[in-house]
Order: structure tokens, then sequence, then C-alpha cells
């Protein structure tokens, strides 16, 4: 019976932890500030959001000690993310968690992979704040598809027209040197460019599918 009471506790107590893992702890002011993916790993193309949480520090502890507790509500319309990649960026609004209070959600749809950089900007009641933070980095669409990418890319596409290509060339070759070996069974030369004329819509046909 302890047995089976301790496998319990080892399922249930890692729900319990307050910090995510994976994610970015800052503060300013008088405020703990943290950051990190909703659904980890991220990947590009898939809708996700950044969590945001915001609470109060607590002056008896270490930074390192400082968990989120009694989170700071109603900044849905002081605080922005603005979310950049390279050079480009966009400005996310707040959406507030309605069960946990001080718990925000910023809900993009990362469409490459790479490391995002997100700049927290606005007030946090009477406290500027301007703080530049770095989520995990997102990675690659194929990482979770299995046995293969459901779409093609456009490398992929660019490859397949190429091969057709190669294949069409081949195919003019082939008929003329037909051309030259039975320059006097025209009928029958006729009658293999429409039967390569078939293949080749067939080939184009069944790649396009693909």
């Amino acid at each position: 019976m302890k047995l089976i009471l301790f496998m319990l506790s080892l399922l249930i107590i890692p729900g319990l932890v307050g910090i995510t893992y994976g994610h970015t702890v800052d503060s300013v002011g008088e405020y703990r500030v943290e950051i990190g993916w909703m659904d980890e790993p991220v990947v590009s193309g898939e809708t996700n959001a950044i969590e945001f949480f915001v609470s109060p520090l607590e002056h008896d502890l270490e930074f390192e000690d400082q968990i989120f507790k009694n989170g700071i509500s109603g900044l849905k319309k002081t605080v922005k993310i603005q979310l950049v990649y390279k050079d480009e960026s966009i400005i996310l609004p707040l959406s507030p968690d309605h069960d946990i209070s001080g718990k925000y959600y910023a809900f993009i749809n990362p469409t490459v992979s790479g490391f995002y950089q997100a700049n927290i900007l606005g007030t946090i009641k009477d406290t500027p704040i301007s703080l530049s933070m770095h989520p995990p980095k997102v990675a690659e669409r194929s990482y979770i598809e299995f046995p293969e990418p459901s779409d093609l890319t456009v490398t992929q596409m660019i490859e397949g027209h190429t091969v057709l290509i190669e294949d069409v060339s081949n195919l003019k070759n082939t008929i003329n040197n037909l051309e030259k070996t039975q320059f006097n069974n025209i009928g029958f030369v006729g009658i293999g460019v429409g039967v390569i004329g078939i293949v080749i819509a067939v080939v184009a046909l069944v790649k396009s599918k693909n």
C-alpha cells in the first residue's frame, strides 16, 4: 500500500510545481515576471501562445527562490508583448487567464523555426516596463511529423518540377533518336509520341497529388 501511495505521489507532485520548464524569469521594480510558450515543445506552423505571469516580489526571499504567487490582474490594457524575429516584429495583446489571476496569453502562430525575442512593454500598475526576454527556440515542424511531413515544402515542389522537366527532356531526346532511325515509319513514331505524352500527363498528375 505504501508503495502505491509513493508511486501516485511521483505522478501528482510534478503537476503542482509553480514554474513551468523552459520558462524565463526576470524582474522589474517590485514585480516578478515570467514568460514561456503555452505548448512545448513549440514548433513552426502551429498556433501557440506566449504565457506571461506577473506577481509581486517577496522581500524576504532571494530572487532564485521567488515563485509565481498572488498574481497581478488588470494588465490587459496596460501591457503588450512585441514579438521580434530578425527584422520583423508584431505587437500582441494580452488575454487574461480566467482561472489564474496574473496569468496572461499572447496568441501567435510562429511560421518559421528559430529564436524569437519578446519585448514586454507598458506599465504594471505604476511601474513602467520595457524588458526584453527570450522564450525557448521554435523547432522546425518536421520535428514532430512522422513518417513524412504532411505538406510539401517549396523546396520539394521545385525538386519535383525539376525532375519532371528532366524526364520531358529525356523523352524528347528519345523521340529525336526515333525520328532519325525510323524516318520511314512516321506513323509508328506518331503513336510513340502519343503514348509518351500520356505517360507525361500521368506522371504530372501523380506528382501533383503527392
